[in-house]
């Protein structure tokens, strides 16, 4: 037959309150932390994927207008300069 020892159960106890006392503490401490990390990075300006796809292609469409119109331009003084 086994007894009970009131100073152990006291203990186990005192043992229980304190690891969810501590989980708890860790828990909050893990959301503020994320809080602080989310404040931090609201005040910066980062774009989606989606935006920053899009500007690229506009980007590189801008690229290929201005070398046809290189093109044309050379054709075009090519032109003049056969006139003159």
């Amino acid at each position: 037959m086994q007894s009970e020892n009131p100073l152990i159960a006291d203990f186990v106890k005192l043992a229980n309150s304190a690891a969810g006392t501590f989980a708890g503490m860790t828990r909050e401490a893990r959301d503020a932390g994320r809080e602080r990390l989310r404040e931090a990075l609201g005040g910066l300006d980062f774009v989606s994927r989606e935006e920053f796809d899009a500007v690229k292609a506009m980007a590189s469409r801008a690229r290929e207008d201005s070398a046809q119109l290189e093109e044309r331009i050379a054709a075009l003084e090519a032109k003049l300069a056969a006139r003159g």
